[in-house]
C-alpha cells in the first residue's frame, strides 16, 4: 500500500505510507494498526518516520491529490530494507506489478 502525494511543491511530490509484505489474505487494515503483528513493513517516508504521515498541505498551497494505492504482485515478499528510498520503492513496484488500484481523495488548508 502506498499513499503518494504527487502535488507537494518539492519537484517530487511527497511519500505519506509505504506498507509491504502484508499478507495477501489481510482485507482491512485498523486505524493506528501495527504492520509488524501481521508480518507487513513500513519504509521510512518523507516525514523522516515510519507508518502513515497524514495529509498537511502547506496552507494556501491549494487542492492536493493524496493517491492510495494498493499493488497487486507476483510474490508475498518484496525485499526492500527500512531505509529503502521512497523513489525506489516505487520504481520497483511499477515494475514488477500484475495490476493496481489508486483512490485519490483531497484535501486543503
Amino acid at each position: 500500500i502506498t499513499a503518494y502525494d504527487p502535488d507537494a511543491p518539492t519537484g517530487s511530490g511527497f511519500w505519506h505510507w509505504i506498507a509491504y509484505n502484508i499478507p495477501v489474505s489481510t482485507t482491512e487494515l485498523p486505524r493506528g494498526v501495527d504492520l509488524g503483528k501481521i508480518g507487513g513493513k513500513s519504509l521510512r517516508i518523507d516525514y523522516g518516520s515510519y507508518g502513515f504521515g497524514g495529509a498537511c498541505p502547506p496552507e494556501g498551497d491549494g487542492m492536493h491529490r493524496y493517491q492510495f494505492t494498493v499493488w497487486a504482485l507476483p510474490t508475498d515478499k518484496l525485499n526492500l530494507g527500512p531505509d529503502t528510498p521512497a523513489a525506489v520503492a516505487g520504481f520497483t513496484l511499477n515494475k514488477i506489478a500484475l495490476d493496481k488500484a489508486t483512490l485519490t481523495a483531497t484535501y486543503t488548508r
